[in-house]
Parts: C-alpha cells; structure tokens; sequence
C-alpha cells in the first residue's frame, strides 16, 4: 500500500548501491523536488551512495546546479548508463574527466532492455548497434577510461542471425514524474508531455523487489478514467505531491489537454520558441539544406526529423504544404502532430497520440519509418556518420541509432565544412564566400553513429544534403550526385575533400 511522504521522507527508501531508473526524456518530466531531495540527504548523512542510473533519454534541467547534477557531482553515483546527455550540463563534462563508469547505448534498447526486465527477462535482442561504436567488435558503450563492463552488450547469433544483446542491471528503485494520485494510488500523466517507460519500469522495479517513488502535482478524490492511467497503485510506494510552477499557456500546448489543429502549429510553435530557445539566428547554409532535404518528402510518409539543422525541413515543408500530407513523430511516444525543441524537446504540440517508448521503438527498429532526417558531425569515404562525440564533447547517440538502423531513406543534413563558413543565396544560386576551417567529410570518423555497412545490408536509400551539393550511399562510398547552380564541383568540393569519391556522369566537373 502505497504512503504519501514528503520529498525528505520518500529518498530515505532509497539505500546505498540501489539502481535507480528514471523516467525523464532528455530535459522534460524531471521529478526535480525528488532528485533535490537526494542531494540534501547525501549532502547531511553521505547517503544514499555507490548509486546507479539507468536513463533511456537522460535527464537533467539544463542547469547543472539543479535535479541530479549536484548529488552526482558531489559522488553519490559510481555508474551512469544513459542514451543522451545532453541536458546534463555539469555531468557530461564529468564524465570525459573519469569522475565515475558512464555508459552509452542507444535509447530505443535501453528503453526495451527495462520493458524486457518487466518481463521477467534478462535482457532485449536488437539488430540495432551491429557495425556502430556500441558494437564490442567496435568499441562498447564505455564512454570513458574507467567504464570496461562488457556486460551491457553483447554480440549473440541466433539462428544464424547476428544480434546485440542488451541487459541492464536490476533496478530497483523508480523516480517517476506524473500528474495525479488518486485515493487508490493510481497514477495518471494528463498534463505530462509524454509517459514514456513508466510503467515498464515500475514493473521492472516490483519483479526485483525494489521501490517505486512517484512525484505528482495533485492528489485527487475522483479516479482517472481507467485508459487514462498508466502506474496503477499496487506498483507504487511513495507518492510525492508537489505543486508544479505556474507555466505560460504555450506549454500547455504540448499536453494534449485540447485540439490544436494543424493550421495552429506554428503559432503555438512561435510561441514557444520565445520562451525556450528554439529561436535560432538566421542561417543562410540551414535554410539551403533544409529546403533541399525537404524535397526528398512524399505524401502520406511517417517521419523523424532530428534537432540542429534537420529542424529546417519542417520549415520548408509547411511552406510547401507537405507538412499536412505526412505524419510526424517523435522518439518520447507522440505521433501525427509537431515536434518541439529547445528545453522542452521530446514533446509534441496537436499529437494524434501518445505512445509508450519501447512501442514507439518497435515502430522504428522494424522500419516503419519512411524517411528521417538527422544531423551529422562528421562523415568518412565509406559513408559512415559521426553524430553523438567530438573532440572532448558528446552528447550521447540517443534514438539516432534506432532511427537510422532501418528506415527506408535516411537523409543526413550537415553543412560541407564548418567554423567560418559563409554562404548565401541569390535565387537558386549559392554564393559561397568563404569555407570553413573545420571540414565535415574526413577519411575515418572519430566514432561511428551510423554504418554505411549495415545500410548496404538492409538496402536503404541514403542522402548527405549540404549547403553545396548532395551525395548519395553508393556501392564503394560517397558518390557525389548533386552540385548546386554557383558552386564549382572541382574547386568548390572535389578539391575540399580529403578522399576521391564517384562522381554522377551528369555533373560537369
């Protein structure tokens, strides 16, 4: 039977070595009162210690004073397997210092490896990772020097086939976010923007034992409708109830507690982005990508469309009107309405619906996307792509690996070189006046996101758009399939790179 507690009381169930799993996705649904609460009880008693997180997505506030950055900083976590980083301002940097194990696997088999312990089950099988940085024959999913467990990934045959299998340790503690309690404990997310795992984990956490912590901001008399809940009761321990911050009504455009039509996307959108920093500076080089990537659109397609530069295909398909032909989604569970980005990426404004992770992550591992287009830091001759580690910084591969693994098209939208790069546009002409001093295409990547291998073998369609030209994923590598009116293939691109590539006969060199 559950019991309502304060913050201080509800993390004095959590002992020294428990696993902890969380249900955030990147910067969204934090139960921040909970985290502050450990790191006050750390900071007092020097317990709870010797913790590990498990996150799918991550979590953190992008203030690395606040939710988890202060216990962790100050040592309370020995290991940290998560699938992105990037919100985590303060620990991500700690993590590149060998401050504790920290460990990267994509957040699709992280997500089923939790829905796999629910199960009963040991761990997940996924064809997701072969040929990546994840892969043991590659590198594993340690992050840093002191991270060498081998035991999260493994490379199995099965009926002649190859998998990774992926196992997570035994949570047995659950830090989850919601919106109410009823009288019997049942947990409801209607102001959530997502609900990602929750109830896998719960689950997880009751079959090893452990302590479900639910964080809510009301506790009601009336129980929700029965679809409406997603942690019934009996899975929980502590309920937690914390009043939220008064948010302006832009917010509550990614709820779903009313219809936004398709025709108010972007103003709901606009909104947001003045209070969430999704506003970005006028870039000449994304506005070339991102229209030409969006070209590559079709009717009736399911789509992803990363953050950074791949968020300008939206753009330019609303102008065109492709945008209401096709259906959106994103990694968090929401399908058929607008992704937002900024802090509050993950959640969607006019969802059609709202999935559990791991269901949206059956959709995506078994190719039921059309098309997706991502970001890139780098890619090598072979076609490989580097999108989650650079020089001393990562963020972490997030659903990218997942994403990309068999999705019918991938299109990657980088710019050709970086740092200084200058361009402009003279109707359909590129002006290039100056390049960057940071290429983009290099002989070998630092760390593989994306196999040029695997694609061969699941037959996809791959695309490299820049702000110049296009390549495609040919049978030996990079072919260059497009230059854009005003560049100069041999003196604009050909010269610029570092590695001979195949050349459409079309293109004039």
């Amino acid at each position: 039977m559950y019991k309502i507690m304060t913050p201080d009381e509800a993390v004095c169930l959590i002992q020294n070595g428990d696993v902890i799993c969380l249900n955030s996705f990147v910067g969204i649904e934090n139960p921040v009162e909970l985290h502050e609460a450990i790191y006050r009880r750390y900071k007092k008693t020097g317990a709870p210690r010797d913790l590990t997180i498990v996150s799918s997505a991550g979590f953190g506030v992008w203030d690395e004073n606040r939710n988890a950055e202060s216990y962790i900083r100050e040592g309370a976590v020995d290991k940290l397997i998560c699938g992105h980083f990037g919100a985590m301002l303060s620990t991500k940097k700690l993590v590149l210092e060998d401050r504790f194990e920290a460990y990267n696997l994509p957040l699709g088999c992280i997500s089923h490896a939790i829905r796999a312990q629910a199960g009963g089950l040991p761990g997940a099988l996924s064809k997701v990772g072969l040929d990546i940085f994840v892969d043991p024959r590659i590198g594993g999913p340690g992050i840093n020097n002191i991270s060498p467990d081998n035991s999260l990934v493994k490379l199995v045959e099965v009926d002649n086939e190859e998998f990774l299998y992926y196992t997570l340790p035994k949570i047995n503690v659950a830090l989850i976010k919601g919106t109410a309690a009823d009288r019997k404990g049942n947990i409801s997310f209607d102001d959530m923007y997502m609900s990602g795992d929750a109830l896998s984990i719960c689950q997880a956490v009751k079959a090893n034992h452990g302590q479900v912590i639910v964080q809510v901001d009301r506790i009601v008399s009336t129980p929700s409708r029965p679809r409406n809940t997603i942690i019934p009761g009996c899975l929980v321990d502590a309920i937690v109830m914390v009043e939220p911050e008064q948010r302006h009504a832009a917010y509550e455009s990614l709820t779903g507690s009313f219809e936004i039509p398709y025709s108010q996307w972007q103003d709901w959108n606009e909104m947001l982005s003045e209070r969430t920093a999704t506003k970005a500076a006028v870039n000449p080089a994304g506005n070339i990508i991102g229209k030409r990537a969006s070209m590559e659109l079709r009717p009736e397609d399911i789509v992803n469309i990363g953050i950074g530069l791949p968020e300008n295909v939206s753009r330019y398909a609303r102008e065109s009107g492709m945008l209401d032909q096709i259906t959106l989604t994103v990694e968090s569970g929401g399908v058929g309405g607008f992704p937002a980005s900024g802090t509050v990426f993950g959640a969607m404004i006019g969802a059609a619906s709202m999935n559990d992770m791991a269901n949206q992550f059956d959709l995506y591992d078994n190719g039921g996307l059309d098309i997706c287009f991502m970001g890139a830091l780098e890619v090598d001759r072979l076609g490989n792509v580097n999108s989650h580690r650079g020089p001393g910084a990562f963020s972490g591969i997030g659903g990218f690996a997942n994403i990309t693994a068999k999705t019918h098209t991938v299109v990657f939208c980088l710019t050709f070189n970086t740092k200084g790069l200058d361009v402009a546009e003279d109707g359909d002409r590129v002006i290039l006046n100056e390049n960057g001093t940071i290429p983009k295409f290099v002989d070998k990547v630092q760390s593989i996101s994306f196999s040029a291998k695997r694609a061969h073998v699941n037959k996809q369609r791959v695309l490299y758009v820049t702000e110049r030209c296009v390549f495609e994923l040919g049978r030996n590598g990079l072919k260059l399939v497009e230059v854009y009116p005003g560049i100069d293939a041999k003196k604009d691109i050909l010269d610029l790179l570092p590695f001979e590539v195949e050349v459409d006969p079309s293109i004039e060199i």
